[in-house]
């Protein structure tokens, strides 16, 4: 009984004999070199995909468009948190989760081109620059980006966390 299987480039189907099984061939319509498969052994039992729950994918698709338009909102943020605040706190030691906050958030300004803007939190950076500094080498040595900076090519936000790190050394 020949193999009958679907070429991967042209997806016409296409029938081979059993001894050919296991190697490698060319599609008679497209010449696309095309692995054989083993013919069906009569012991194999035949794997069924289990159906797709349509409203557990309906439910996922939401919760992806609902991530992606909070992640786009606070990229596109214009000022930093409690900026109203930021001239009381300037001489105040900050906490080490609002200090990240404002790296990424000056690194995601620099990157996005908005220089006036990261300025103002540079300023704000500098009565921490002890914690910002360490902040910055610890995510320079990190495998990942923050989730806010993943957009960001790897080798420019590199150079992004250097610079800042020089100008508040």
């Amino acid at each position: 009984m020949p193999i009958s299987f679907h070429c991967e480039s042209c997806k016409k189907k296409i029938k081979a004999p059993d001894q050919a099984g296991g190697k490698w061939g060319s599609c008679p319509y497209c010449g696309h070199r095309c692995y054989i498969p083993l013919p069906k052994s009569e012991d194999e039992e035949e794997i069924r995909l289990a159906p797709i729950d349509e409203l557990e994918e309906s439910r996922i698709q939401e919760m992806m468009r609902e991530t992606h338009h909070l992640t786009q909102h606070i990229l596109h943020e214009s000022r930093l948190p409690n900026e109203e605040s930021s001239v009381s706190t300037a001489g105040a030691e900050l906490d080490e989760e609002e200090v990240i906050k404002r790296v990424i958030f000056y690194l995601r300004q620099i990157a996005d081109g908005e220089l006036t803007a990261a300025e103002k939190t540079f300023l704000a950076l500098k009565p921490v620059k002890k914690t910002a500094l360490r902040i910055l080498a610890a995510m320079a040595r990190a495998e990942r980006p923050e989730p806010e900076l993943s957009d960001i090519p790897p080798s420019v936000l590199q150079g992004l966390i250097r610079d800042l790190s020089s100008k508040l050394s």
